[in-house]
C-alpha cells in the first residue's frame, strides 16, 4: 500500500480516527531506530494505493521514482435525518506530489482484491520463484566473527536438533570493509567453511553493499575509477561520500557497463572463497551515505545518461539488487541455479529479483506486533517475499519475546533471525529449557509445512497473489473484517494464524469471517460461527486453525535442513467443510534450477467428494510433457503419500478398518489395494478424525482412495468409473 511501516492505512489519515497530521512520504532512506507508527519515509517505496469496499476494489499506481508525498484526507458526511434510507458515508481524497518526473498513473479497476494483485503483477512483474532453501529458516547476526564461529554455530544447531538452512555474514567478514575480500585473520579458510555447510545442504549468504572503499591497493575501486562506473557529483566528477568503509564511491547500476563489470566480480575465480552455495545480501542501497543529506546522496548527483539523482532516487536500490541477481545467475557457465538476493531498498518491480525485510527494528513487543501488518502490506503491494528480523535487530529480547517472535516469524514468507553487533547471542539453542524446545517446535512447524509454503510461492509467481493474506483478501464481502490486520491466511491453504504479540498473553482472539468450521491444527478443537473466538495460547501453544474445505500437503519427518527433505514422503491433511467436501493443491519442482520453466514440475489437485466418499489426485499441468517433465517425474517416482488424515471424519466410518486405493499406471493385479483406516471419534469440542496409514500412492501420479467402497463398477469398454 503506502509505507511498509504504517498501521492499517484506512484509519491513519487526516480526518480519520487517530489521524496523522502529515502526508505519507516516499523517499528511500536509512532511518535509524525508526518510529513505530508514522507516515515518515523508510527503506522502500511502493506508490500503489488501494481502496476496498464490499463489491469493489480499485488501485492507483503512481509510477514516479522521485521524492513523493501522498496526502490522504477523509471526510465523514452524516446523512440528513429527513433523507429516508440514506446512510452517512466517508469520502477519501488523495493528493499526490512528486518532486520531478512525468505524470505516469495507472488505475486498476479490480473489481476483487485478487484481480487487483494480478493486474498490478501483470504490469510490474510477479515474484520470482525462489530456491526452496530460501523459504526455510535463515540464521544471521552482525556478526559471526570467524569461520570457526560459523562452523560452531552450524554444529550446535545439529547438536540440539534444530533445523536451519542458511547462515549469514554481515560486513565484518571482509578485509577492512572491502567487498569481495575475506579478512585473512578471521576468515582463514572460507572454502572449508562452505564445505561443512554443504554436507547438510546448507547455504551461506554474504553481504555486498553498493559503496566501494576508496583506498589504495584495492583492485575493485581501481577498476571502478578507471572504467568511470561510479555515480558522479553535480560537477561530473566521481562522487565521494562516507559509509561503513570510510571514504567510498558508489557503483552506478543505471549504467549497463557498470552492470557488466559487476557481474564479473562474482565469478568464482574472482570472488575467491565463494561456492555454488553462497548467495548475496544487498544492504544500504537506498543509497545510505553517512555524511549526505538525510543519510543519502545529494539530489544533484548525476547518474548514467545525465539523470539527476533526484529523478531516480527511489529506484536506485532496485537497479543494484537487479544487477546482483544477474551476477549470481551468471557466476559460472552452465551452472543455472536460481539466485537468492535480499535487498533493503526496493520499489515496485523489486519482487522480480529479490526478497526484502523491514529493516532495523527493535526487540520490543510493539515491533513484533507491527511486523504482521507490515508484511501483510508488502504482500498486497505485490512484494510478498517479505519478513522482519526475528527477535528484533536493536536490543536484547526477553526469553518470552524471543519465543513469541519465532512463533510469529514462522509465518513470514522470508524467515530470518538477525541481531545488532552490540546484542547478546540469541541463537535458538541459547535461551535454554523450555524456550529452546518451544522455539524448535515452531521451526519444525515451518519445515513441516514447507510444501504448502512452496505451493503458495508458486501461486504468487504465476498470479501475483500474496503469500500471506489479510482477512479482507480472503473474505472481500465481510465488512466486519476489513480492519483485521493481526492475523493471516497462508496462501490458498485455509491455514489461519494469529500470532501472540502481547506480553504474558495466555490466549488470543481469532476473528472468523464465515460459517465454515475451523479446526485447531494440533488437536482438532472446532471453532465455528462468524465473529471472535478465544483460542488458548500459553507459551508452548501456537494458535493455528484450519478452515474446513481444504487439503493441506506437508512433510512430517524432522530433518536438519530443507534440502535433506527433498525425497521425503508426504502427509495430506483433508479438512472437511460443512458439506463434507475439501480440495487443495500441491506444486513441486527441483527447488534449485530453472527447469520448471520447461515443465519440470509436479502440480496436483486433490479433491474429497462427500457424496462418493472418494479422495482423488488429478494433474493440473495441462502443457504437453517435455523431456524435462518426464525426467523430473521419474526422479520423484519413489516419493509417496505416507499418511492421509481426515479432520471432521463422518460418524459412519466408525468400525471401518480399511479403504480401497487405486493408482494409475500400475499393473491390473496391483491397481486395487487396501489400506488400513483408523477412526477416532469426536471428544467434547474436538472433531472426529481418521487416518489412512500407508496408502502407498505416488505424489506425482493420479490415484483415488475410496472410503465408502461401494465396489468398483466397469462400463462395457472395461474402463473403471
Amino acid at each position: 500500500m503506502i509505507d511498509p511501516g504504517t498501521k492499517s492505512v484506512a484509519d491513519r489519515c487526516r480526518g480519520g480516527d487517530n489521524a496523522y497530521t502529515e502526508p505519507y512520504r516516499l523517499y528511500n532512506a536509512d532511518v535509524f531506530e525508526y518510529e513505530m507508527d508514522s507516515p515518515m519515509t523508510l527503506y522502500g517505496a511502493i506508490p500503489f494505493m488501494q481502496a476496498h469496499r464490499k463489491g469493489s476494489t480499485v488501485g492507483v499506481f503512481w509510477l514516479n521514482a522521485a521524492e513523493t508525498w501522498i496526502d490522504v484526507v477523509k471526510t465523514k458526511n452524516t446523512a440528513n435525518p429527513l433523507a429516508l434510507g440514506l446512510k452517512g458515508h466517508t469520502d477519501t481524497q488523495t493528493h499526490w506530489i512528486s518532486e520531478s518526473g512525468l505524470l505516469d498513473v495507472f488505475v486498476f479497476l479490480g473489481p476483487t482484491p485478487q484481480d487487483l494483485t494480478r493486474q498490478y503483477g501483470e504490469l510490474t512483474g510477479y515474484t520470482a520463484m525462489p530456491q526452496s532453501f530460501a523459504i526455510a529458516y535463515h540464521q544471521c547476526r552482525w556478526n559471526y566473527v570467524t569461520d570457526e564461529d560459523v562452523k560452531d554455530v552450524d554444529r550446535r544447531f545439529d547438536k540440539f536438533n534444530i533445523p536451519y538452512d542458511v547462515i549469514w555474514l554481515d560486513i565484518e567478514y571482509t578485509h577492512e570493509k572491502k567487498y569481495f575480500t575475506w579478512d585473512p585473520l578471521t576468515f582463514v579458510n572460507p572454502d572449508k567453511m562452505q564445505k561443512q555447510l554443504a554436507k547438510r545442504e546448507r547455504k551461506l549468504v554474504a553481504i555486498i553493499d553498493p559503496h566501494i572503499k576508496n583506498t589504495d591497493n584495492y583492485p575493485v575501486i581501481d577498476e571502478l575509477k578507471r572504467k568511470d562506473l561510479a555515480v558522479k557529483n553535480k560537477d561530473g566528477n566521481q562522487y565521494e561520500g562516507w559509509c561503513w568503509p570510510g571514504s567510498s564511491m558508489w557503483i552506478d547500476c543505471f549504467n549497463p557497463a557498470a552492470i557488466d563489470w559487476w557481474k564479473g566480480l562474482f565469478k568464482y575465480d574472482k570472488f575467491k572463497g565463494t561456492a555454488s552455495n553462497t548467495f548475496i545480501w544487498n544492504d544500504m542501497n537506498e543509497p545510505s551515505v553517512f555524511n549526505g543529506p538525510e543519510t543519502t546522496m545529494p539530489k544533484d548527483n548525476l547518474h548514467h545518461g545525465n539523470w539527476e539523482h533526484r529523478d531516480v532516487h527511489n529506484i536506485n536500490g532496485m537497479t543494484f539488487h537487479n544487477a546482483t541477481y544477474q551476477a549470481i545467475t551468471e557466476r559460472k557457465k552452465g551452472e543455472l541455479r536460481r539466485p537468492f538476493v535480499l535487498t533493503r531498498a526496493f520499489y515496485s518491480g523489486s519482487q522480480r529479483s529479490a526478497a526484502m525485510w523491514t529493516g532495523d527494528n527493535l526487540a520490543e513487543w510493539a515491533h513484533l506486533e507491527a511486523s504482521i501488518p507490515m508484511v501483510l502490506n508488502q504482500g498486497i503491494s505485490g512484494f510478498p517475499f517479505a519478513g522482519a528480523d526475528v527477535g528484533g535487530f536493536f536490543g536484547n529480547p526477553s526469553k518470552e519475546l524471543l519465543t513469541r517472535w519465532y512463533q510469529a516469524g514462522i509465518y513470514y514468507p522470508f524467515f530470518r533471525g538477525h541481531a545488532h553487533i552490540d546484542t547478546r547471542r540469541r541463537e535458538p539453542y541459547i535461551p535454554g529449557s523450555p524456550y529452546t524446545e518451544i522455539i524448535t517446535q515452531a521451526l519444525r512447524l515451518r519445515y513441516q509445512l514447507l510444501p504448502a509454503w512452496y505451493t503458495a510461492f508458486h501461486e504468487a509467481s504465476t498470479t501475483g497473489a500474496p503469500i500471506i493474506r489479510p482477512n479482507f483478501y480472503i473474505h472481500p464481502e465481510d465488512e466486519n473484517g476489513f480492519a483485521v490486520d493481526d492475523q493471516l491466511y497462508i496462501g490458498s491453504t485455509g491455514l489461519l494464524a494469529k500470532p501472540v504479540t502481547k506480553e504474558g498473553a495466555e490466549s488470543v482472539s481469532v476473528y472468523i469471517a464465515d460459517n465454515q468450521p475451523y479446526y485447531d491444527y494440533f488437536d482438532y478443537t472446532t471453532y465455528s460461527g462468524a465473529g471472535h473466538h478465544t483460542v488458548p495460547a500459553p507459551l508452548e501453544k501456537i494458535p493455528l486453525l484450519m478452515q474446513g474445505g481444504h487439503i493441506i500437503p506437508r512433510r512430517d519427518r524432522p530433518r536438519r535442513s530443507s534440502g535433506l527433505m527433498k525425497f521425503d514422503p508426504f502427509t495430506l491433511v483433508v479438512v472437511l467443510d460443512k458439506d463434507g467436501n475439501a480440495s487443495g493443491t500441491l506444486y513441486l519442482d527441483d527447488g534449485e534450477t530453472f527447469d520448471y520453466q520447461q515443465g519440470a514440475y509436479i502440480h496436483r489437485r486433490f479433491d474429497f467428494d462427500s457424496k462418493r466418499e472418494i479422495l482423488t489426485s488429478a494433474n493440473l499441468d495441462t502443457s504437453p510433457p517435455s523431456s524435462k517433465t518426464q525426467k523430473y517425474i521419474k526422479s520423484m517416482e519413489k516419493v509417496r503419500v505416507e499418511k492421509i488424515i481426515i479432520v471432521g471424519a463422518p460418524k459412519a466410518w466408525k468400525g471401518k478398518e480399511s479403504v480401497v486405493v487405486m493408482e494409475e499406471g500400475q499393473k491390473e493385479s496391483k491397481r486395487r489395494k487396501k489400506a488400513e483406516l483408523e477412526y477416532h471419534p469426536a471428544e467434547g469440542k474436538k472433531a472426529a478424525w481418521a487416518v489412512v496409514r500407508s496408502p502407498k500412492v505416488g505424489i506425482g501420479r493420479g490415484w483415488r482412495v475410496d472410503f465408502g467402497d461401494k465396489g468398483v463398477g466397469h462400463d462395457h469398454h472395461g474402463h473403471e468409473h
